[in-house]
């Protein structure tokens, strides 16, 4: 009986969704679907009754629900009624807060932004501070995400931290007043010289549209005939704020993005609905291989129109679109209910979750079965793989030394230190670290562990042990430490040697404790390749009409920060 009434349920549950006949199989499968129910709850009452230490029962049951949701794909998540705030937080935007990033930091839970116009850079917290207590609360001991419930809160709602601050003797008390946070999907819109105006899009939440529309009009106001859109970084969001975007872009009417799953009435085509802002405009778009989801939905539609010119890496390649589903006890479920379909037929999807090998593994889909498609001028394009940039640009490797100053948050430290005892800077686009600055920095990091190894002492240490394994180590023994010690000797010139990329990050982190994350992102703009390389394609209007021209694709670009090509 019990297994008849399971059994009913999921069906009586399932037409709302879909209409299925009832034959032999689907009754089968309803069975197989009933059993391994009853089997899951009876073995969770023997463990829960025998098991030799206490079982806590939500925790057993949730790890039991991702392990099962982690053999479909990464993007099919279990969302427990504790954690259904951060996830509007994700899909909104907003939360109830404070507005500044805070991380445990080697014991110490730090301020690592504030930003603009927020309730804690308006009460006076600081980038560095080191918070002691929350309301009272001590929080050595608290992770990042207690102290994040313990900073958030209703609007209007007060919050005091006692924090420790560079510069300064005794500890400060600040008084925070919450209120609505709403993140900003376009953190920073600007002119990058008189008629090319820049906007990045970090973000797809409710009304991503509409800020986009908004920062181009502002752009335009501000003499802005050629537009970089930044769009790098962008994990996506909301499938509708992406075809909202596109249609920015393209004419009324034109297909954007077609959904296709298992449930048939679910299968939709998006269309642009309303008059486009502006469909002549040259337009630049900078991707990431961390592009993804809705940033790939935007990118591949302007591509697949040939109404911009992509620029930078290869997008992460996610085609697969998530729906929530309401569960019991306000709890719910995050599926991929579908693929999704842009423009010129294709898929960018590079992982089939759906195919497993024998030994679990995935595999990514081979170049011999992507298909190609066309844009609307006729340039071939694939599926299967991203969307592939137009010009291709590398993002730079930072060097062994940068990567260490950045791991231990020694640039983050001396900025702090810089800000205490500099009141004012040069505006970001102007501001320049002396040389008796970065030697400053350089006393700074003395007595400091900056340790590392580089690759070429790993090639040496592994050629070591490779050659005493084979009893040659005597043979070869000089020039292996001849080769060492002109490693080290190189290693040790490093903070010298790569001056300018240090000198670079450096100056970002000071100027964003002046001005804030728009002030960070312009002290970027004379040395980013991708945003120098989309400068010159728009300066370029017969370079940029060719890639837009079937067989026009130009070739890759050189790494690091030398001359683009």
């Amino acid at each position: 009986m019990r297994k008849r009434s399971i059994a009913a349920g999921l069906l009586l549950g399932g037409a709302a969704l879909v209409s299925v006949a009832a034959t032999s199989s689907d009754n089968e499968r309803y069975f197989e679907i009933a059993k391994n129910l009853d089997i899951f709850a009876t073995l969770f009452k023997e463990v829960n009754t025998y098991y030799v230490d206490e079982v806590p029962p939500a925790k057993l049951v949730k790890t039991g629900i991702d392990a099962m949701l982690k053999s479909l794909d990464p993007y099919t998540n279990y969302i427990p009624e504790d954690d259904i705030e951060d996830f509007r937080t994700l899909t909104t935007g907003q939360y109830g807060g404070i507005g500044a990033v805070v991380v445990k930091r080697g014991g110490k839970t730090v301020v690592q932004a504030a930003y603009e116009g927020y309730p804690a850079q308006k009460a006076g917290l600081l980038p560095g501070d080191e918070i002691m207590t929350i309301n009272g609360v001590n929080v050595d001991k608290k992770n990042n995400s207690d102290i994040s419930k313990l900073l958030k809160g209703q609007a209007n709602s007060q919050v005091k931290l006692m924090v420790t601050r560079y510069g300064q003797d005794a500890p400060v008390e600040i008084n925070i007043t919450r209120d609505k946070i709403q993140v900003e999907n376009v953190p920073y819109y600007g002119m990058l010289s008189n008629d090319i105006g820049y906007f990045q899009l970090s973000g797809f939440t409710v009304d991503a549209g509409k800020e986009v529309r908004m920062a181009l009009t502002k752009l335009k106001e501000q003499g802005a005939k050629k537009i970089v859109f930044d769009i790098r970084d962008n994990p996506g969001g909301l499938l509708n704020e992406s075809v909202n975007i596109s249609n920015l872009f393209v004419d009324k009417g034109l297909d954007i993005v077609s959904t296709k799953g298992k449930v048939t009435e679910w299968n939709k085509t998006y269309k642009a609905l309303d008059v486009p802002f502006d469909t002549q405009i040259p337009v630049v778009i900078i991707t990431s291989n961390r592009s993804a989801s809705a940033s790939e939905i935007v990118s591949g539609v302007l591509q697949d129109y040939d109404r911009a010119v992509v620029v930078g890496e290869r997008t992460f390649g996610k085609g697969l679109v998530q729906a929530t589903r309401p569960l019991s006890y306000n709890s719910q479920l995050k599926v991929t209910t579908a693929k999704y379909y842009i423009p010129s037929g294709r898929c960018i999807q590079e992982i089939d979750y759906a195919h497993r090998a024998d030994d679990g593994t995935l595999g990514k889909v081979p170049d011999s079965l992507r298909t190609a498609f066309k844009t609307q001028a006729g340039r071939t394009v694939y599926d299967g793989g991203g969307v592939a940039p137009d010009v291709e640009v590398m993002d730079r490797e930072i060097a062994d030394i940068t990567r260490v100053l950045l791991q231990k948050s020694y640039l983050f430290d001396f900025a702090t230190r810089y800000r205490a005892e500099h009141p004012t800077i040069a505006p970001a686009k102007q501001f320049k670290l002396s040389d008796a600055d970065y030697q400053k920095f350089q006393d700074f990091l003395k007595g400091k562990d900056i340790s590392y190894s580089t690759d070429a002492e790993k090639a040496i240490n592994d050629l070591t042990k490779k050659v005493k394994a084979e009893k040659h180590y005597d043979d070869v023994k000089v020039e292996l430490e001849a080769m060492r010690r002109k490693v080290s000797t190189n290693k040790s010139n490093d903070l010298v040697r790569f001056k300018p990329e240090i000198k670079d990050l450096l100056e970002q982190e000071i100027v964003s404790r002046y001005y804030f994350q728009k002030g960070q992102i312009e002290a970027t703009f004379d040395d980013d390749p991708n945003i120098l390389m989309a400068m010159s394609v728009l300066n370029d209007p017969n370079r940029y009409a060719a890639l837009l021209r079937p067989n026009g694709r130009a070739a890759s670009a050189t790494k690091g920060a030398g001359t683009v090509k």
